[in-house]
């Protein structure tokens, strides 16, 4: 039990020992109570919100309640001081003791220091990146597949059982574009002069190597047949080759799904009209006519009746069509059936969506609502493109796959790990600047490289140690200064971050922090350079070398814990 959790069990304690002195109410509704750092350290150690939401049910005065609760909190052995802060804000300070048992802490739960069971026994499909299967990922994909990434690990640390998903989205239009450009490669594999790519093609060389197998494998046969006979063998042939292709460029990355659904498959099982019956069955489809787009005269708009979902009883602008004119399904159909048969198999849903998503936003929180009584959550979180620069100045890379700068392409320039931790470096939904030149610099203002040389400078004082030939000796908490607390204190912060990240779906925070530890690291590290005293390594005092290790140690292994979070390695030596 971290710092923060305890600390929530002794206001609980307080609550309850007040309640049987008849002092509050009993059965009080704890949920909204928070406890934190205050946000001036100067106000103490520990916070919390405990009077100031739950006055009103309790039916008294904040801060006569948070008087009640002071008295309480300050008989505790290890806190030195409490107190009320305005109109009922309750501050604690701590011995610092409290932060020498947390350091240690660190070190007994090491790697699953900061793991949470917030989550515990309930199961989120994280859906994320589902590109169409016509070509390799493009950096529009990238960012999307890193925050989903690093969300699922978060959500996974913070207790939940989480399923990674890419839906396949092998059924539209866009997948017939790509058997026709596959076959007119397979024309040119076979020796013919095709010319330019026709427009509305796929003009990608990622696209010869399967038409030279399927050359290979079939000779001239379906060279001057019929589409009938070849449309729907290239196609296939074509979505499992992108696939292969689309796997290993996230293997770039450090990402495996644990589930591809094929939306192919999906229509094949006749799961959109299921999910139709269902919604007919609860009246919320009904055939009904669209009203005309803003902007077309009755004379270009003919009315058309259509299956319509009863989308605006669930937040949304307008009912939404569920199949075309001529049966099919539209595209809103096939994900309503899709988002239904994922929400049997988790409590709760996420998908990580371009910005340029963001109009069928509204459509499918209507769907999952209706098609789950409003049971289970759902969530989009809408990631913003990512502009490509080079010394501040827009960069233009080779372009391998016809028109677009390729996910791979970004990852062999500058490697895996600053990818990943630069696409952390900002919320989501805010726009991202990505220059290559600063992502590689060897920089403070470099967010990757300051956090994984924080961690190589410790990896090194080891070896520093053992090159001093200074004796072992074992650490003694008690020695560490109040300078030095104060680090502690920055890392037990750790498991609250945690925690706060998870509840927000926010993987981002988990970046900020670890800039803040490393910043701290360096600062403690650089007095040194000025007072011989403050260095890790004292020579002749094997005691404080070996105290200011075991800190040092500390502040390494919380930054281990975030940086796998994120995906990225703690690295022993910076070359």
């Amino acid at each position: 039990m971290t710092l923060f959790s305890r600390f929530s069990d002794h206001i609980g304690a307080a609550l309850d020992a007040l309640a049987a002195k008849n002092a509050v109410p009993a059965g009080l509704d704890r949920s909204a109570v928070s406890v934190e750092p205050p946000r001036d350290p100067a106000h103490g150690d520990v916070a919390t919100n405990a009077a100031m939401v739950l006055a009103k049910p309790a039916g008294m005065n904040p801060r006569a309640l948070a008087e009640l609760l002071v008295a309480e909190l300050g008989a505790l052995d290890e806190v030195t001081e409490a107190s009320v802060a305005g109109p009922g804000f309750i501050n604690l300070r701590l011995a610092d003791d409290s932060w020498r048992n947390e350091l240690a802490l660190i070190f007994s739960e090491g790697n699953d220091y900061g793991r949470s069971t917030t989550g515990r026994g309930r199961r989120v499909n994280v859906e994320y990146v589902s590109a169409n299967p016509t070509g390799p990922m493009h950096v529009g994909h990238c960012r999307g597949a890193v925050v989903g990434d690093a969300l699922a690990a978060l959500l996974e640390y913070a207790g939940h059982d989480v399923v990674r998903e890419y839906y396949v989205n092998d059924a539209g239009a866009q997948v017939d574009v790509l058997a026709r450009s596959v076959h007119m490669r397979y024309r040119e594999a076979l020796g013919e002069d095709i010319g330019a790519i026709p427009e509305g093609l796929y003009p990608g060389d990622y696209l010869v190597p399967v038409a030279g197998r399927l050359a290979a494998e079939y000779g001239d046969r379906f060279v001057g047949a019929p589409e009938s006979a070849w449309l729907g063998l290239f196609r296939a042939e074509a979505v499992s080759a992108m696939m292969d292709m689309i796997r290993a460029d996230l293997a770039k990355l450090g990402i495996h799904h644990d589930l591809f659904s094929s939306e192919a498959e999906l229509q094949a099982a006749g799961k959109p009209a299921d999910a139709e019956a269902w919604l007919r069955a609860h009246d919320l489809v009904y055939e009904g006519v669209l009203e005309a787009p803003k902007g077309e005269t009755p004379e270009d708009w003919e009315p058309v009746e259509l299956p319509l979902f009863r989308s605006t009883k669930f937040g949304d602008d307008q009912d939404r069509p569920i199949k075309k004119s001529d049966g099919s399904w539209t595209y809103f159909g096939a994900d309503l059936a899709y988002h239904f048969q994922k929400s049997q198999d988790a409590d709760e849903l996420i998908d990580i969506w371009g910005a340029d998503h963001a109009g069928t936003v509204k459509r499918i929180k209507a769907a999952v609502a209706a098609l789950t009584g409003g049971e289970k959550k759902f969530d989009v979180k809408l990631v913003q493109m990512v502009r490509l620069l080079k010394n501040g100045e827009p960069f233009k890379m080779s372009k391998r796959a016809g028109n677009f700068v390729t996910l791979a392409d970004i990852v062999d320039e500058v490697g895996k790990d600053a990818v990943r931790f630069t696409m952390l470096t900002r919320k989501a939904d805010a726009q991202m600047d990505f220059d290559f030149a600063k992502v590689v610099e060897a920089s403070r203002d470099n967010p990757v490289f300051y956090v994984q040389y924080a961690h190589a400078r410790i990896a090194s004082l080891k070896r520093k140690l053992a090159d001093a030939g200074i004796a072992a000796a074992a650490p003694n908490p008690a020695r560490l200064d109040e300078y030095e607390l104060g680090l502690v204190k920055l890392l037990a912060q750790f498991p609250r971050i945690v925690e706060s990240a998870a509840s927000a779906r926010e993987p981002h925070r988990i970046a900020f922090y670890l800039g803040e530890v490393a910043a701290a690291f360096h600062a403690w590290w650089n007095m040194g350079n000025d007072k011989p005293e403050a260095r890790v390594i004292i020579a002749d005092d094997p005691e404080l070398t070996a105290t200011r290790l075991y800190l040092a140690d500390g502040i390494g292994q919380v930054i281990r814990n975030g940086l796998h979070l994120m995906g990225v390695e703690a690295l022993e030596e910076m070359v």
